[in-house]
């Protein structure tokens, strides 16, 4: 028998409320009730061949008293007249959250929207469409309105979280809730309070106009003659993004790894810096004018990704050359290849014409699924006969 059976009618209602179907009138005022559930009962065949289990199935249903059940009439030429559910409707939301068991959830969500529509109107859009999210969130939603509030008396306010007060939220509350503070300040804030340029968790204090921690650069000058600092030579030295691009160091060359060990063995090259991990957070070179002027070579792991960052990094230094990122390297180290997790997908249009074909193979599987060559595993020697080749 594939009859609707009780559970099956209010799996239905569960599934309206997972969608947030049922809570959702409350905010927009549309009518929702009488709400008619969907229902398959037993033919006229099956009425005479199983006459006890139909009795059985309309028992169960009859039992269930919050919902109504509209009935028809069956003339059966062996049974003679017999009334057999037609449909089932629920004629209220209490109904609906009673069979399912959401009441209190309900009521909790009708206290949240009543909330909201005193303080911050321009947020019902938000709780409507996601109703659940706002009942998880119903234990903070006074906080995340300070916010909110916070934000609208005093729009990018060029400090750092650190520095908001506002009673009962602490900074750390605003960066554990990041994306749905980014959500709601998106619908209450004018346009001119956000840099729509700026997105995600990341960039949430930009967005919205606080300070952020600056970027830095971590880097070494490779040749003894131009040392920055007194002590021992080649030193490890991290500066902020700004400062790095304020630097005055007679540099002709700029290298770029991605590994810390290779960063901190690489050898001494005469008028030359290496920089440590710029990968995809390459914007912390971006603000930088005097790399430009210099030879700059990228070297990445040899995967999809180490070739689009390279790409990238191209976008604002369009001479910028690989460095150890080619088939011969990565067929001399076939005993270390390694597997990559996810792969670039897009074309990337600023690689080489050896570059891309490399990039093609590796994207493509064609010379093993997924492959991967991390940097730390091409041996020295390559690293130096690199070297030589690339300085003569």
């Amino acid at each position: 028998m594939n009859w609707t059976t009780a559970s099956d009618l209010k799996a239905q209602l569960r599934r309206l409320w997972e969608r947030g179907e049922l809570l959702r009138p409350l905010v927009t005022g549309e009518p929702r009730f009488p709400l008619r559930l969907t229902l398959k009962g037993p033919g006229s065949a099956e009425l005479a061949d199983q006459f006890e289990p139909v009795r059985a199935w309309i028992a169960e249903l009859v039992t269930v008293a919050q919902w109504r059940i509209a009935w028809r009439e069956v003339n059966h030429r062996v049974l003679g007249s017999q009334r057999l559910p037609q449909s089932i409707w629920v004629d209220t939301l209490d109904d609906a959250l009673g069979l399912i068991g959401k009441r209190r959830e309900a009521e909790r969500f009708a206290e949240l929207l009543a909330f909201t529509r005193s303080r911050q109107p321009a947020l019902l859009d938000w709780v409507g469409k996601k109703p659940l999210q706002a009942i998880e969130l119903a234990p903070r939603w006074p906080q995340l309105l300070a916010v909110v509030d916070w934000l609208a008396a005093h729009p990018r306010p060029g400090i750092y979280l650190r520095q908001v007060d506002i009673p009962g939220v602490h900074s750390k509350f605003i960066e554990a809730h990041r994306g749905v503070l980014a959500e709601l300040l998106d619908l209450a804030l004018p346009a001119g309070a956000i840099a729509a340029d700026r997105s995600g968790a990341g960039q949430f204090a930009a967005r919205y106009g606080f300070l952020d921690k600056p970027d830095r650069v971590r880097f070494r000058v490779l040749d003894a003659r131009l040392s920055l600092l007194p002590g021992p030579d080649l030193p490890d030295v991290t500066l902020d993004a700004a400062s790095f691009g304020r630097l005055e160091v007679p540099v002709r060359r700029l290298f770029i790894t991605e590994n810390e060990t290779n960063f901190l063995a690489f050898p001494p090259v005469a008028d030359a810096l290496v920089v440590f991990g710029a990968g995809y957070g390459c914007g912390a070179l971006e603000g930088a004018e005097w790399p430009a002027r210099c030879t700059i070579h990228y070297w990445g792991d040899i995967d999809t990704h180490g070739f689009a960052i390279l790409d990238q990094l191209r976008s604002r230094f369009p001479r910028v050359r690989s460095f150890l990122m080619d088939r011969p390297t990565l067929m001399a180290h076939e005993a270390l290849w390694g597997e990559e997790a996810d792969q670039v997908m897009h074309n990337l249009p600023r690689l080489t014409a050896a570059e891309a074909a490399l990039f093609n193979e590796l994207r493509d599987n064609r010379i093993r699924q997924n492959l991967r060559l991390e940097q730390e595993r091409v041996g020295f020697d390559w690293l130096t006969a690199a070297l030589m080749g690339c300085l003569e």
